[in-house]
Order: C-alpha cells, then sequence, then structure tokens
C-alpha cells in the first residue's frame, strides 16, 4: 500500500540545509516525534533555494555537499529524504540519493524538468504554483505520466492574493484529489507572505495550526511542514517555520481529527 492510499504521511524538515549538525539533530527528533504518533515521515530540507527574495539570501551548502547530508540522514535516522530540484540534469544527479524530487511551485509547468524528473522512477513531489488553479494542476500529472511514473505526489501552498499575500483554498485539495495521487497541504508555506520583509519573505505562524487542522479535515492525504529547533533564528523561511513542540502538539491534534473522520466513515 503507497502512502496516501489510506496511510496519513509527513514531509518535515528544516527549510534549507544550514549544516550536518543541525540537519541530523532535527531529523531525528522529527522522527521521533513522527513515530510517536505512528505517521510515516519523508525528512525534508533543501540543499539550494534558488528562488530566494534577495541575491543577498541564503541559498544552503549546494547540491554536493547538501547530498552527502541527506545520505547521512537516511543511513543514521532511517527515513527517506526529499529535497528541491531546478533543472533537468540536477533531477538526474539528486536521483541517486533523494527517494523523492519536489519540484518547486514556480517550476511546476517546467516540461523538460517534469520529464526528467518522472523518467527517474523517484516518487516526485509537485508544489501547486501560486498562479495556477487546482485543476490545472492535472496538465502537470500528464506530463509526469507520459514518462510512465505513476509515483507522484501534489502538494497545495496557497494562492497568490494580492501583492505579499497567499490564501488557501480548501477545495483546491478535493479538486486535486481527483487526478487520482495523494494530495498534501504545505501548512508552513501557506502561512508565507512573499517578500513581504522587503529583501526577505515574511510569514504568519500563528496560522499553520489552525490551517493545517482544517485541511486535514478537508481530507488531505498528508502534511508538508518546516520544522526548525530555532525558527526565528533559521536564515531561510524562519516566520513561518514552527519548531518541534508546535510539531508534536500538531500531530497530536491531526491524530485526533483522523479518527474522528475514520468514526463518521469518511476516510
Amino acid at each position: 500500500m503507497r502512502l496516501g492510499d489510506g496511510i496519513f504521511f509527513l514531509i518535515a524538515g528544516p527549510c534549507v540545509i544550514e549544516s550536518e549538525d543541525l540537519v541530523l539533530k532535527t531529523a531525528e527528533q522529527i522522527a521521533r516525534i513522527a513515530a510517536a504518533h505512528k505517521v510515516p515521515l519523508i525528512f525534508k530540507s533543501s540543499y539550494d533555494k534558488a528562488n530566494r527574495t534577495a541575491v543577498s539570501s541564503f541559498r544552503g551548502m549546494g547540491m554536493e555537499e547538501g547530498l552527502k547530508i541527506l545520505q547521512k540522514v537516511k543511513e543514521k535516522v532511517g527515513v527517506p529524504v526529499l529535497s528541491d530540484v531546478h533543472g533537468p540534469e540536477e533531477a538526474t544527479a539528486a536521483a541517486e540519493v533523494l527517494d523523492v524530487l519536489q519540484i518547486p511551485a514556480f517550476l511546476c509547468r517546467q516540461t523538460d524538468l517534469l520529464l526528467a524528473a518522472g523518467k527517474t522512477g523517484k516518487v516526485v513531489n509537485v508544489k501547486k504554483g501560486q498562479f495556477l488553479a487546482p485543476w490545472d494542476m492535472a496538465n502537470v500529472v500528464e506530463k509526469l505520466e507520459s514518462t510512465g511514473n505513476r509515483k507522484i505526489f501534489l502538494t497545495e501552498r496557497g494562492a497568490s492574493f494580492g501583492y505579499n499575500n497567499l490564501v488557501s483554498d480548501m477545495r483546491s485539495l478535493v479538486i486535486m484529489r481527483r487526478t487520482g495521487y495523494p494530495v498534501v497541504f504545505d501548512g508552513t508555506h501557506s502561512v508565507q507572505l512573499p517578500g513581504g520583509g522587503g529583501k526577505v519573505s515574511s510569514g504568519q505562524r500563528e496560522f499553520v495550526l489552525p490551517l493545517t487542522r482544517a485541511a486535514v479535515a478537508a481530507g488531505c492525504d498528508g502534511l508538508f511542514l518546516e520544522v526548525h529547533p530555532s525558527p526565528d533564528q533559521a536564515p531561510s523561511d524562519g516566520p513561518n517555520m514552527i519548531d518541534p513542540g508546535q510539531l508534536n502538539q500538531l500531530l497530536g491534534q491531526v491524530g485526533r481529527i483522523l479518527r474522528a473522520l475514520e468514526d463518521g466513515g469518511e476516510r
């Protein structure tokens, strides 16, 4: 049985790889929390954040060093790993380590990237662009399926709503599920305020938990949550990331919602 086919799952980790020590310690902590709540974990951290607000923004440790660190997460923590890929050649190289290739939201319509990711045979998680309607993701799915790959996740991360603002439309989860593939709700990027800090993006962390609870109740198959031990000191996405304590609290709430849905015959 695949994740999403009756098995609720979690994608979580720091926004960007800052150091080997931080990544390994955070992965171990998140893995313990996920195991306590009996939620399968895919660890996420980006070796390169190519879409940053300013040229001076921290992007990560780069693909070569980042993949070495993610390989250590696989070996020492024993969980699958995910990172963003930005070009066709990069997808092929990254697939040697990554279990899940993530297509960033702003690249979700890049045909050559999607085809290259699909051809690796790895799971491909596509973030829905902030500029796309949920039904437009059917075309993204068609591109991936053309490679023979059926291991696909679709992730909702909010839609542009005026300047420096996003809104989460829960209908999107239902609509994208009609493609037949698992749909993930990105609870942390959905509260981001893109470019809202001038040369950095801002965010509204206080809305992560309520929006995530709503998405679970609406029927998503998994969650994407960026988790950092000290979000306010993080060099990327700090204002919208949560800490491990908040993750533990949220997964407890999610478990109760899922049980209520099962009791009502909704899952």
